[in-house]
């Protein structure tokens, strides 16, 4: 096989997949795998929903593009039910989590600018975040591992030790713009923020005239088994950062926020070539139709907390290849003992793929349309799985 003439800034599996069925992924040989990682926390309603493809099929036969000069086609009906559903009062979309970040970096600078504060730029952020990939989100992350090699970071963000509300206080100042947080940290760890503490926050920022940031784009979309993570704390951003679920598998993303922000988003301060395209908007409607059922959201909480149960159960089975069990609804994380990549490799020999994350920890995301069924399937390999990975260490501790 000759060289890939793509970059090499993947470590990728070797994996190549020729269709997707619901939860599962499947090669061009016919092999056939679980997916508990969603395309990363991407495909909330599985591969290849009926009901996706023929919005994305029907649109694709009428219009794909037609720039934001004018009106998007599904773009005014996508925006009214995003904000009747949430705390906002504009929507501006995107086609991906880093952006809608960026424009919500934007949005909460330009707030200030408009209010006659523009020395209220810098943004805080909390050690193990993580925004995006553009120079400015890497720098709202501020983990090390992302920056380097990119010049000196880009200035006004200020990272916070972890559910440190005390470190946070101190560190506001006339400088401050907002604070941004994930409700759960996805990338980080699956490390689910106190609902106390979201609460802290919001009242500091009301305190002290600054704007609340919430980073949904991992959490969101139902994947708690709340529409957003942040309901299950009874507060509301000034700003929030959605993507992945909400496409389903379509690049989508959007920058919600209430009327006193967006208002400072004029013509000229911000804008996107294919943003909020008549596909994605068609594709975004299709996912909300599903999502917001009556009944949806309660199932997913009922299949989350049995999955985790059952994960739980597999931690006692396995202490010495999992040791923790973590994370709310279907954003799921187990806290491995041996190193993560290892149980990544070994998952996906038994034929289930999951993600790797910060803090040693293996995340498992499945579609939120998973079955109880294919739930149980997922533990036989996951077990199966640490099965394996027991025996190989009981086999190198006979030859030593």
């Amino acid at each position: 096989m000759s060289a890939s003439t793509l970059f090499g800034t993947y470590a990728r599996s070797g994996l190549e997949f020729d269709r997707g069925e619901g939860v599962w992924l499947v090669t061009g040989d016919g092999r056939r795998f679980l997916d508990c990682g969603s395309g990363i926390a991407v495909n909330s309603v599985g591969h290849s929903h009926p009901h996706l493809v023929a919005a994305l099929t029907e649109q694709a036969s009428k219009l794909w593009h037609t720039s934001n000069l004018h009106t998007p086609a599904g773009g005014e009906k996508l925006g009214q039910r995003l904000t009747e559903a949430t705390f906002a009062d504009k929507v501006f979309f995107t086609n991906s989590g880093a952006e809608a970040m960026e424009a919500s970096i934007k949005a909460a600078r330009r707030y200030h600018y408009d209010h006659g504060h523009p020395e209220r730029f810098h943004i805080l952020t909390f050690e193990g975040a993580f925004h995006g990939r553009t120079i400015a989100t890497i720098a709202a992350g501020g983990q090390a591992k992302y920056l380097e090699g990119f010049g000196p970071k880009a200035p006004g963000f200020d990272q916070i030790p972890f559910t440190d509300i005390e470190a946070v206080k101190k560190a506001v100042g006339p400088q401050t713009a907002a604070i941004c947080i994930e409700p759960v940290q996805g990338e980080g760890g699956i490390r689910e923020i106190p609902v106390d503490f979201l609460r802290q926050l919001r009242k500091l920022c009301d305190d002290e005239g600054i704007l609340l940031i919430l980073d949904e784009i991992q959490t969101g979309v139902g994947r708690t088994g709340k529409l957003f993570a942040h309901e299950w704390a009874g507060i509301t951003p000034d700003i929030m950062a959605i993507a992945k679920g909400i496409g389903g598998g379509f690049p989508l993303g959007a920058c919600l926020a209430t009327e006193a922000v967006a208002s400072c988003m004029v013509p000229g301060t911000h804008g996107t070539t294919y943003g909020g395209n008549p596909l994605a908007m068609a594709v975004g409607n299709a996912v909300l139709d599903i999502i917001l059922a009556d009944g949806f959201l309660e199932g997913v909480q009922a299949k989350g907390l049995l999955l985790k149960q059952k994960l739980a159960a597999l931690v006692d089975t396995h202490p010495k290849v999992v040791s923790d069990v973590r994370g709310k609804g279907l954003l799921l994380g187990l806290k491995c003992v041996v190193p993560v990549g290892e149980f990544v490799a070994k998952a996906r020999e038994h034929g289930l793929l999951a993600v790797p994350a910060g803090d040693n920890v293996v995340r498992i995301i499945p579609p939120l349309t998973i079955s109880e069924e294919e739930i149980d399937e997922a533990l036989v390999r996951l077990d199966a799985a640490a099965s394996a990975i027991e025996k190989t260490m009981s086999d190198e501790g006979a030859t030593v």
